[in-house]
């Protein structure tokens, strides 16, 4: 993978951070982007500025290079942008990340307000649509193949109360993996998804979710909370770390995995398991 580029959204934090830093360490370099700043109707707080600079520093540890770039997922033009002035400076590109996503504020599917509502499928399938959209062009144009993964969740493939939203935005997520890995298969450019479970990043560790765990309890100690949450696991596993599924992103973009498309991968101690 020595060599190759990489481009991905939200790479502020969480699990952004995590694959730009592992795959840099294959020598890969880095094309990152994130919004930096709060999005009114999530309900936890999100990344800043100060955290894409530490994903730069940490790629640049890892014996890399990375671009970082300001941008919203949201906005095509934006993302168009980020990625051509990576191209400008890396002049290649090899692997695209679809992973920016945000939650809203849990209630039942009734009582969401439609600013929540919208603001998630903006981020979750329209934002991996523009970051894909923007980036399959290159890729077919450069003539050498490639590796789209998108982030799915344990959402993806089952209903979650209180999360409506954010459960129909991942469910569209593999809708749209597994029709591009029937367009792009002809250029040799391989579409998956990877779906984590419950991941170690404060998208899971919040207050909202804790007490959505935890309904019985007014503030849910952290034992009880990782008690339900690892009940939810036939690996008994509360969750997984953003470095699990890193390493998933790694055998889905190398050679390892030349031949896997069509894939959503869970990572989940068994969770999705149906």
């Amino acid at each position: 993978m020595e060599g190759s580029v990489a481009f991905i959204s939200g790479a502020a934090r969480g699990q952004g951070r995590s694959h730009a830093v592992r795959l840099a360490k294959e020598g890969v370099k880095i094309i990152g982007f994130d919004l930096c700043q709060q999005v009114s109707t999530v309900p936890f707080e999100m990344s800043g500025p100060d955290d894409l600079a530490e994903t730069e520093r940490l790629v640049i540890e890892a014996g890399s290079e990375m671009f970082a770039a300001v941008a919203d997922v949201r906005d095509q033009d934006q993302v168009d942008a980020v990625l051509r002035a990576g191209l400008d400076r890396f002049g290649r590109l090899d692997i695209v990340l679809g992973n920016a996503g945000i939650i809203h504020n849990y209630k039942k599917t009734w009582l969401i307000d439609d600013d929540d509502f919208r603001n998630v499928l903006d981020v979750n399938i329209l934002g991996v649509w523009h970051t894909v959209k923007a980036a399959v062009p290159h890729l077919i144009e450069q003539g050498t193949g490639g590796c789209v993964v998108l982030t799915g969740s344990g959402a993806s493939v089952s209903g979650i109360p209180n999360l409506a939203g954010y459960v129909a935005s991942k469910h569209a997520v593999l809708g749209l993996m597994r029709t591009m890995a029937k367009e792009l298969g002809r250029y040799q450019i391989r579409v998956n998804a990877v779906m984590p479970g419950n991941c170690n990043t404060p998208m899971f560790d919040n207050d909202g979710i804790r007490r959505l765990y935890v309904p019985d309890a007014e503030e849910p100690s952290t034992e009880v909370f990782l008690q339900r949450a690892a009940a939810m696991s036939p690996m008994r596993n509360p969750y997984v770390e953003p470095g699990d599924v890193s390493e998933a992103i790694v055998y889905l973009a190398s050679p390892a995995g030349r031949w896997v498309s069509g894939v959503a991968l869970p990572i989940d101690g068994g969770t999705a398991t149906p």
